[in-house]
């Protein structure tokens, strides 16, 4: 499916001129009616008009309801009456065609959508800001599909979020370097953010911006040139990706091993979309017993292959017997809802 919603701002300006020239006109119409019934209303007749008789009789000689004139009208109000229906008339008229092209065009439904994907992007928390919907940013966005996780996009290129097929999805159209945008995109509230746009500039503007906006986000950017990774990491980045490092060791992997690069690569494509996955372990519960104790697996469905103590120290393969601190980290294997199952157990 191919991305709905979208409206650029160069046609919200559009929809905006159109909306408020047509308000204009019939604002003008209705008070040179006014002006008109006032002024020349009464000649000839003797009768004086009011601004409400004024305002009374251009509404009902607009509206073409046929009631009858408020006051006699001399030839001077009658020839203006003639000309202030064919105006109205030419108003009304205008008014439908453009209101009708709106619709068939669409363009009044993008906007209904554009205003609930405001309303469901502030609803959002410990959610992911993804900045660049280029090749790199269009993988992020279907890892985070797959397993289900809450996200936003953020580029300035309206016909490169059109190109995506990732079906609806959340958006903003701006620069993510910019305050605004970011803080649009909830950046406040956000667990992570990724910088993927095509050049490390513009990244780096990206990194400081999110970083002071908010000073616990974890901040992954693309790292292009080997010399700007201090950059980022200066910056506030909590981790650089080379491009060019990981495919150098793809590549390495596929010839030295290779049935180890077919199980990751046929784990990431099977539709069951099975992930190691970091899950952290609350205060109680499980905290303090063993492994064996827990029974995760047999709870959960997922496989618990490595434990990350609070020192950042990394027990592989962990055993029966290895006994589960409070806040420390599990690497485990499993699908979206066995590790979703997983959180909840270990979280208590």
């Amino acid at each position: 499916m191919a991305l709905f919603g979208i409206i650029t701002a160069m046609e919200l300006v559009e929809l905006t001129r159109k909306f408020s020239r047509l308000l204009l006109i019939l604002g003008l119409v209705f008070a040179v009616g006014v002006a008109g019934y006032m002024l020349l209303g009464g000649l000839g007749t003797g009768q004086t008009w009011s601004f409400l008789d004024a305002l009374y009789m251009t509404v009902i000689t607009l509206a073409t309801v046929g009631y009858g004139e408020t006051h006699p009208l001399g030839a001077a109000g009658r020839i203006f009456t003639v000309f202030l229906i064919l105006g109205g008339m030419t108003v009304v008229s205008y008014g439908v065609i453009t209101i009708t092209t709106l619709i068939a065009e669409g363009e009044l439904q993008r906007i209904l959508r554009r205003g609930r994907m405001d309303n469901n992007i502030s609803k959002l928390k410990e959610h992911y800001i993804v900045c660049g919907a280029g090749e790199l940013g269009r993988h992020i966005l279907q890892e985070l599909q797959n397993t289900r996780q809450p996200f936003v996009l953020i580029d300035k290129n309206a016909e490169t979020i059109k190109k995506l097929c990732l079906g609806e999805i959340l958006f903003i159209e701006g620069d993510a370097a910019e305050d605004a945008v970011l803080l649009q995109a909830g950046v406040e509230k956000a667990s992570g953010i990724f910088c993927a746009l095509p050049e490390d500039k513009d990244n780096l503007f990206v990194v400081l911006t999110a970083r002071e906006l908010n000073k616990s986000v974890r901040i992954i950017t693309k790292c292009i040139e080997d010399e700007s990774e201090q950059k980022f990491i200066r910056a506030g980045a909590d981790k650089t990706i080379s491009t060019n490092k990981i495919g150098g060791l793809r590549m390495t992997s596929e010839m030295l091993r290779p049935a180890v690069a077919t199980f990751l690569d046929f784990m990431l494509r099977d539709k069951k979309n099975i992930r190691f996955e970091d899950v952290e372990v609350g205060a109680g519960g499980i905290a303090g017993k063993t492994l064996a104790e827990t029974c995760l697996h047999d709870k959960t469905g997922a496989m618990v292959v490595a434990i990350k103590s609070r020192e950042g120290e990394i027990v592989y393969n962990p055993q029966g017997n290895t006994k589960i601190e409070a806040n420390c980290v599990l690497v485990a294997l499993g699908g979206v809802e066995q590790i979703e199952a997983l959180r909840a157990l270990v979280k208590k």
